[in-house]
């Protein structure tokens, strides 16, 4: 699937609110935060409830007052540019305060977050004599030449364990980051939380189809993680279904006689559940799998299930 496709951003605020749940209480999140009339705006501001209070989170651990994160999907490029553009961010949030030095410098921070390390950007930073000190895995922090405390995350280097759901924004999980990512969300009760986690699951999925297609042709996980894909593959196949259904209700009426009609909306539903088959397939799923998918969602038995299997091999 094309990534232009994956909505990147609102699974970041999500992966945000459940890293940081611990604290959640303490935290306001302004997702696309205006700084102003004109269309410049903050991808998350995360501002504290309470001064003084701490993130235990190490990605928050350097939080302050007021800070703002800027988040670059796998596509996008985190440069001095970007860097720089962050840094004029902040500048104007500040000056936007109700009165003057409302906000003050030391009470705002930046967050840069990426899935793949910036390495032009930290040869820039060498050059032009800013220190990057490296507290926890994955977490750079930026000394010097810096009006406010800023730090870079590199998500594909955090702690696989810590960090799990930043981790999952990424089009290269391996099968324990996805293993990581189940596990976890299992034991999510709030519904607020499952609902983060669901928009998490839906891009590291759409993300990493290859290894959704492993976990499916795992019999020990394929029912706990059909559960979680079914949101996203179910939409699809009921578009074929009906699709196939109304063909074969038009063919039925064209008739005009009942019988007609009856055979056409059957007609219709076999087409449905090929269309299904071809569409499990393209993803990778294994043949006994799809067989265990139609059998329950089409109350087929074994027999008629690895009918429609042949029959849609043979067609191929």
């Amino acid at each position: 699937m094309e990534n232009t496709q994956i909505q990147w951003h609102p699974a970041f605020v999500a992966a945000l609110n459940l890293e940081l749940s611990e604290n959640r209480d303490s935290l306001s999140f302004h997702r696309e935060h205006n700084l102003n009339v004109r269309p410049l705006e903050i991808d998350l501001l995360i501002t504290k409830k309470f001064s003084g209070s701490l993130v235990d989170n190490e990605i928050g651990r350097l939080f302050r007052g007021h800070n703002i994160l800027e988040y670059k999907d796998p596509q996008d490029h985190l440069n001095i540019d970007v860097f720089f553009k962050v840094e004029g961010y902040a500048c104007l949030y500040k000056s936007y305060g109700k009165t003057v030095n409302a906000i003050k410098e030391e009470d705002i921070t930046l967050t840069l977050i990426r899935d793949a390390r910036p390495a032009g950007l930290f040869r820039y930073f060498e050059k032009h004599g800013y220190q990057l000190s490296n507290p926890y895995s994955g977490i750079y922090y930026i000394v010097g030449k810096m009006p406010f405390l800023a730090q870079i995350i590199v998500t594909k280097e955090l702690d696989p364990k810590l960090h799990v759901w930043l981790r999952a924004l990424s089009g290269k999980l391996e099968k324990q980051d996805m293993q990581n990512l189940l596990s976890r969300t299992k034991r999510l009760h709030k519904k607020m939380d499952r609902e983060y986690a669901e928009a998490v699951l839906e891009v590291a999925f759409r993300a990493n189809m290859k290894i959704m297609a492993e976990f499916m042709g795992d019999d020990h996980m394929s029912e706990e993680f059909l559960e979680l894909v079914k949101p996203i593959i179910a939409p699809k196949i009921y578009k074929l279904e009906q699709e196939a259904l109304n063909r074969g209700i038009e063919q039925g009426i064209e008739r005009g006689i009942e019988q007609g009609i009856e055979q056409g909306i059957e007609r219709g539903i076999e087409q449905g559940i090929r269309g299904s088959i071809d569409m499990l397939r393209d993803i990778g799923c294994m043949d006994e799998n799809i067989k265990v998918m139609i059998m329950k969602k089409y109350s087929l038995s074994a027999e008629k299930a690895d009918q429609y299997l042949f029959y849609s091999n043979d067609e191929e």
